[in-house]
């Protein structure tokens, strides 16, 4: 009998440590973290790139995991093709930033790419789900699809993107961009 006593009296201060461990802290953040918080911070803000739309993408291209190569050979936190990086580092005139630190170096590659859709967001007029959409299909692709009807652009009609990666994209995108916006508030 007192082994039980001693159990129910553990299990309620394990309970009463978890309920004021959950109330005083922001623990839903343990289940979205958002790591490179600095340099995803001071590279949206020089490319007027809301930070919680970086974040997501890198959660959904690599979870935050530097130095990957995908099957199709994009590469870094941010999975940047080889040919749109290529472009994009004559574009943006950022002698510091080389293709091999675009591999490398998560901060070298949230810098491009924080570039990359600051351009997308000028491009599409400030859309942000067809930004996402043409982060993962390219921009002119998007384009022809809002172009010839067969999207509009909008979240509310993301089932109508002819393809069904890039259409599963943008809602793991959105997904996390509002698990971000809701749990974190401000950046």
């Amino acid at each position: 009998m007192k082994w039980l006593v001693k159990k129910r009296v553990l299990l309620v201060l394990l309970l009463g440590f978890i309920g004021v461990l959950f109330l005083s802290t922001n623990w839903m953040s343990w289940f979205y973290p958002i790591h490179y918080k600095d340099d995803i911070r001071r590279h949206s803000v020089t490319y007027q790139v809301d930070p919680f739309l970086v974040a997501a993408i890198i959660r959904v291209e690599t979870n935050y995991k530097p130095g990957r190569e995908s099957r199709k050979g994009a590469i870094g936190l941010m999975q940047l093709m080889p040919d749109t990086a290529k472009w994009a580092l004559e574009k943006a005139k950022l002698p510091d930033v080389s293709m091999d630190r675009l591999k490398k170096e998560p901060s070298a590659n949230i810098e491009l790419g924080a570039w990359y859709l600051g351009s997308l967001l000028q491009q599409f007029d400030g859309n942000r789900t067809a930004v996402i959409a043409a982060y993962n299909a390219g921009p002119g692709k998007v384009q022809s699809w809002i172009d010839e009807g067969t999207w509009d652009g909008s979240f509310d009609t993301v089932k109508d993107i002819p393809f069904g990666e890039t259409r599963h994209y943008v809602q793991r995108v959105i997904y996390y961009y509002n698990q971000y916006t809701e749990i974190y508030g401000t950046f």
